[in-house]
């Protein structure tokens, strides 16, 4: 049997071999890494090793590592941190992943949106204008932009926003979950106050993620309980998780050239889906290596992802967070492709996809078209 090809990698990746074996050894372990005794600290050091490679993978001091359960609560835990330090109002990109933007709206504060350009890449001269009419009655500015979205992969120019963001005394939150361990990431050269990361997208385990914050942000915790994380969330530490999580964050920080020079497979597999007449969203921006999203106008996202589930090849109709819903996209008709949004696919290679995996996406793909656009021609005959 052939098989099957897993391409929604920006869901979740496939655990990579050393994520796997440092969960397999933090469970021999045991112990609770806030007892004293020889168990306790050995279950610790792992916690603290793990700290310094997550770290490193984002280029910040170890000492500003917030373990958390996933990119949603370390989301969470950088907005609800910004209100509570007195912010009244959010700006939010519009193609913020829904952990931003449903936090953002239920907090009693108004939200405003960042509106983005047609190739999905913020809007800087909008911010530039919104931050100079900053009324101080709502507080420091907060900013919420995406390092990399998750359905386009175009990656945002975070770095030139924190210029605005910082010249107004404000708070920028980068919520780089897709975009760790696919691209270099320095939060502190990005000028990220918080930065948000997780396990799952890079080849750790679900259920772990990381904040890491800068002297300019005050975090609160939300979660109480012990000390744990230096009082900054309550709760024994996921010590097999987080151990994984750093054994993936440092592979992951090992294949980033790799990683990048396999923009060529995308590539390839994008012009034959546009000599089909497909349309590649934010094509003139830069993305990923990872990640194609395509529009085929007339041909139905959900169609294009069960014909290809099929053929056994997987990817997504957008982002993995709608409990298994297929929905027109919001990002995408926030660059102004509306009339695309419920004919589009994502396809998200990862860490062990090869070129293979790529051409027989194509392969599937084209037999799929070929059936749709043979399902179509009766009735345009008979118009």
């Amino acid at each position: 049997m052939t098989k099957p090809v897993y391409l929604d990698c920006n869901a979740t990746a496939p655990v990579r071999p050393e994520a796997r074996e440092a969960m397999a050894h933090a469970l021999e372990v045991g112990g609770n890494p806030s007892s004293i005794h020889a168990a306790g600290r050995a279950a610790r050091a792992l916690v603290e090793q793990a700290r310094e490679q997550v770290a490193a993978l984002i280029a910040a001091p170890s000492s500003t590592i917030v373990f958390t359960s996933g990119g949603t609560e370390a989301n969470a835990l950088a907005i609800e941190s910004a209100v509570a330090a007195g912010a009244r109002r959010l700006i939010v990109s519009a193609i913020e992943h829904d952990s931003v933007q449903e936090t953002s709206r239920v907090l009693g504060v108004e939200v405003e949106v960042l509106p983005v350009d047609a190739s999905g890449q913020a809007d800087l001269v909008w911010l530039k204008s919104r931050l100079a009419a900053w009324d101080p009655a709502d507080g420091k500015p907060f900013v919420a932009l995406m390092l990399a979205n998750n359905e386009t992969g175009v990656i945002q120019p975070v770095a030139e926003a924190a210029e605005l963001v910082r010249a107004a005394d404000g708070w920028l939150h980068v919520d780089a979950i897709q975009a760790a361990g696919k691209i270099p990431v320095d939060s502190r050269a990005l000028g990220a106050d918080t930065l948000s990361i997780s396990a799952h997208k890079l080849g750790g385990p679900q259920g772990v993620g990381a904040l890491t914050f800068g002297p300019r942000a005050t975090l609160s915790r939300r979660q109480h309980g012990g000390g744990q994380e230096r009082g900054r969330r309550g709760g024994t530490e996921n010590v097999p998780g987080i151990s994984s999580f750093g054994a993936a964050a440092y592979a992951a920080s090992q294949g980033l050239d790799e990683f990048r020079r396999r923009a060529a497979w995308r590539d390839a597999a994008a012009q034959r889906l546009k000599a089909a007449g497909a349309v590649v969203m934010g094509e003139a921006a830069p993305r990923l290596a990872n990640t194609l999203c395509v529009a085929t106008p007339g041909f139905a996202s959900d169609r294009q992802v069960m014909g290809l589930d099929l053929a056994q090849v997987m990817v997504s109709a957008g982002s993995a967070c709608s409990y298994g819903k297929v929905k027109a996209s919001p990002v995408l008709a926030a660059m102004g492709q509306g009339e695309l949004a419920g004919c589009a696919i994502r396809v998200s290679g990862g860490w062990n996809t090869t070129e293979t995996d790529w051409d027989r996406f194509v392969g599937a793909w084209s037999e799929v078209h070929r059936r749709h656009v043979a399902r179509r021609q009766p009735a345009v005959a008979g118009a």
